[in-house]
């Protein structure tokens, strides 16, 4: 079961964390996987540990806030069977905490940047009879969550386009769905403590970590298991929706 042989795979921002853990596993599952992050090094890092474990990875070092770097790369690929719109920067601060700057780089790449994806993505998609993109939005689409207010407006934004995807092209055999995770510990996370929080590192780790009412945080492995399902045929019947996995944060933080 999930099996991906010979699928074509673009995951962005699979340099780190959750894309880099969805990256390996859909390589194992067998898809041939191509890299789409802005960092050239963590890109050919996460290729070359695929390609030594017996898959097959193609490395692209583009920045998609960039239509014109996202449209070659995508050409240059010419066959897509799953996107994954992984790819995004977090932003802390109430609406007065958040500058013009910070708003537009936030929305430049958590939605902007994955339009330019779908853009690109799609015709590929419906020349080839279908295709699964699977978007990456977060708890923060559908709960307030204390000073995150451009983040949360970004993947609020991707929650509408996971929705508006879905309809638009349900008779092109396209499927769509996004993710909401909780808190999730990857390297991000613990730069964000080291860089906030300097000598209480394991104490607002802790505090982090219980936040969700199962009293952890997630791992990129998990939420990759979930991805290789939501782009396996084993879901073909789902299309069109959020999925939480957030240790019981929105259902049971009451």
């Amino acid at each position: 079961m999930f099996g991906l042989k010979d699928k074509i795979a673009v995951i962005t921002g699979a340099g780190s964390g959750i894309g880099k853990a969805m990256a390996l596993l859909f390589a194992k599952q067998g898809a041939v996987i191509h890299i789409i992050e802005l960092d050239p090094v963590a890109a050919k890092a996460v290729a070359d540990e695929i390609v030594t474990n017996g898959g097959e990875a193609v490395a692209h070092s583009i920045d998609i806030t960039s239509q014109q770097q996202v449209n070659a790369v995508f050409k240059l690929i010419g066959k897509v069977d799953i996107l994954v719109n992984n790819a995004g920067i977090a932003h802390v601060g109430n609406v007065e905490q958040t500058s013009a700057a910070d708003f537009d780089k936030i929305f430049s790449v958590n939605v902007k940047g994955t339009y330019h994806c779908l853009y690109a993505a799609i015709p590929l998609m419906k020349e080839n009879s279908g295709g699964v993109i699977l978007n990456m939005a977060s708890i923060g689409a559908v709960v307030g969550l204390t000073d995150r207010f451009a983040y949360s407006m970004s993947k609020g934004a991707i929650y509408a386009i996971t929705l508006s995807i879905a309809k638009d092209y349900l008779q092109h055999n396209i499927r769509c769905n996004c993710i909401s995770p909780a808190r999730v510990h990857t390297p991000f996370v613990d730069g964000f403590i080291a860089k906030n929080y300097p000598g209480k590192e394991a104490e607002m780790f802790e505090k982090l970590s219980k936040s969700q009412p199962i009293g952890r945080m997630g791992t990129p492995e998990e939420v990759a298991a979930m991805a290789l399902y939501l782009c396996s045929d084993e879901a073909a019947f789902i299309t069109g929706n959020n999925y939480l996995i957030d240790g019981g944060f929105v259902n049971l933080n009451n």
